[in-house]
């Protein structure tokens, strides 16, 4: 099975003081045409947002965007009067369909929020506006993969309108997980953390990888790691 590895050093970046923001794919002022997304992946920014710092309100229309939060709390507004601090653990997933307002702040004025900004393209435009967010525990996936959203929300996990199942791990030296690729389906491995082997390839935080050929993969020899897999439909 051939790896397509993406080099955290190799990102885009943008540093803006409050944030600092490194960009897997294509987005905002830094542009890549080999790196464009991946499937309906189309964006994974890894952000660091200073204490008292955020995302004024602004607007985003047909996508799926997802929230994963590593370190710190990210205190969430949105135009369906819903809120929230999103805190490690924690997946929220905003449909933004036919249009949405939201805000992103840093929940505290002393400590950094280090946060996962995931971007899916839906199933089709104009879906109606929504919001779910979902707590899984380190316990669910310490040396296991943890479905933490689906396209039928099925194992409780958050609801995603595009065939994508997005899982999440948390692994130490000598836990090892497996998934099963099939037929017809790719998948994006992304390391948010510590150092993986990937069918004996070594990725560390901020890498990334692109399989689309089916198979086993297989995440061991963790350093402290915490991982997501997307498997989806190509």
């Amino acid at each position: 099975m051939t790896l397509a590895l993406r080099k955290s050093a190799d990102r885009g970046r943008a540093n803006f003081g409050w944030l600092d923001s490194h960009h897997t794919f294509s987005f905002g002022q830094y542009h890549d045409d080999a790196h464009m997304g991946f499937g309906p992946l189309r964006v994974i920014n890894d952000d660091r947002v200073a204490p008292g710092g955020g995302f004024s309100p602004h607007g985003h229309s047909d996508m799926e965007i997802i929230s994963y939060v590593l370190d710190g709390g990210l205190a969430h507004k949105d135009s369906l009067d819903t809120g929230s601090v999103i805190q490690p653990g924690d997946v929220q997933r905003m449909s933004a369909g036919t249009g949405i307002r939201h805000s992103e702040f840093n929940a505290s004025e002393s400590h950094p929020v280090h946060f996962l900004q995931i971007w899916i393209i839906p199933e089709r435009r104009g879906l109606a506006p929504s919001y779910e967010q979902k707590t899984f525990s380190a316990e669910e996936k310490t040396g296991k993969l943890r479905l933490v959203g689906s396209r039928d929300g099925r194992e409780g996990s958050v609801t995603i309108h595009r065939d994508v199942d997005f899982y999440a791990t948390l692994l130490r030296e000598g836990h090892a997980v497996t998934h099963e690729l099939k037929v017809g389906r790719g998948a994006w491995v992304h390391v948010a953390r510590g150092s993986v082997r990937l069918n004996g390839t070594t990725l560390s935080a901020g890498d990334g990888a692109a399989i689309e050929a089916a198979g086993t993969l297989t995440l061991d020899g963790a350093n402290e790691a915490e991982v997501l897999i997307f498997d989806m439909a190509l």
